[in-house]
């Protein structure tokens, strides 16, 4: 149950359909006067919209950003990595918790002040109070927000791959199972971002 006292954040991933490259996660604590009217769940916005969220949540939010990459994912699994990636993200987020409260001109939140909220039926081990909700993303706007930015950071980095192994085509399809990345992956082989636990057929 969420107290009157609790702030709410989201967090959600990205990226675990992809046969290469990491999965990410976003962790979103919103103010209060933030315009929660651009948001939505990241796979309903335009590409243009997404960044220009991502930008503000950047600018307006306190923020983290956690990844779990294709060797990970290879170890320990798909949905334990998202869960990494989530734990990664909280943390990432409480580094910047102390000064983004004095920016507000708030008092310092604890830990036992946080709730957060996932997208999905797991819930990532961290260390404030947390629910999983199915279709959280298009439910609560702290999740959303952190949709998007689990999906814009793993798309920028698919992208930058995509410099480094450009026969692959990563800025294209960012690493889903497309007709044509797996018939490259069949081809060439696996890249060296693969997730090689994954089939390619």
């Amino acid at each position: 149950m969420i107290m009157d006292r609790q702030y709410i954040l989201g967090i959600d991933e990205a990226g675990r359909g992809p046969l290469a490259g990491p999965v990410s996660a976003g962790c979103v604590l919103l103010p209060e006067d933030f315009p929660v009217e651009i948001l939505n769940d990241s796979k309903k916005l335009s590409e243009k919209k997404r960044l220009y969220a991502e930008s503000l949540i950047k600018e307006k939010c306190c923020w983290g950003i956690g990844l779990a990459e294709h060797y990970e994912i290879d170890k320990i699994n798909i949905l334990q990595a998202s869960l990494l990636a989530m734990k990664r993200a909280y943390e990432d987020m409480l580094k910047k918790l102390e000064a983004w409260c004095k920016a507000q001109n708030i008092n310092l939140i604890s830990e036992t002040e946080l709730y957060a909220i996932t997208d999905g039926i797991y819930c990532p081990d961290i260390s404030c109070s947390v629910k999983s909700e199915v279709k959280a993303d298009s439910k609560y706007p702290a999740v959303m927000a952190a949709s998007i930015l689990a999906k814009t950071c793993r798309d920028k980095i698919m992208i930058e791959y995509d410099t480094l192994y450009p026969e692959y085509g990563y800025a294209k399809h960012k690493g889903y199972p497309t007709k044509l990345h797996k018939q490259i992956c069949r081809e060439k082989g696996p890249s060296p971002i693969q997730r090689l636990s994954f089939n390619i057929n």
